[in-house]
């Protein structure tokens, strides 16, 4: 149940009051008894989650997931092949660098 902003045009008193959505605004002001009170348009209060494991990604498309799977295959196997390729050219320098040193001595 939402909570709702009144304020009285005849006193200017303001308060807020715990309603159910569906039921019909206040009129009469606590403070002055009149007739005067209104509705203020609030900007909400949103929506809470209390506890762990609430996230915002818990609750995406099935298509929206299965797009983000096959990216993550893809970037894992680009990545496997990108380090096995940078580890064979790091043994190929230190092979031609160590073969350089011994011919020199």
């Amino acid at each position: 149940m939402p909570t709702y902003d009144y304020k009285c045009a005849n006193c200017e008193h303001q308060w807020e009051e715990f309603q159910s959505i569906t039921a019909k605004p206040l009129r009469k002001c606590p403070e002055c008894g009149k007739l005067k009170a209104k509705r203020m348009i609030g900007p909400g209060a949103g929506i809470i989650f209390k506890g762990s494991g609430f996230y915002e990604t818990d609750y995406r498309s099935s298509s929206y997931n299965k797009g983000a799977a096959a990216d993550k295959k893809a970037s894992e196997s680009s990545s496997k092949s990108e380090s096995g390729s940078k580890s064979s050219d790091k043994s190929s320098k230190s092979d031609s660098g160590s073969s350089s040193k011994k011919s020199s001595d």
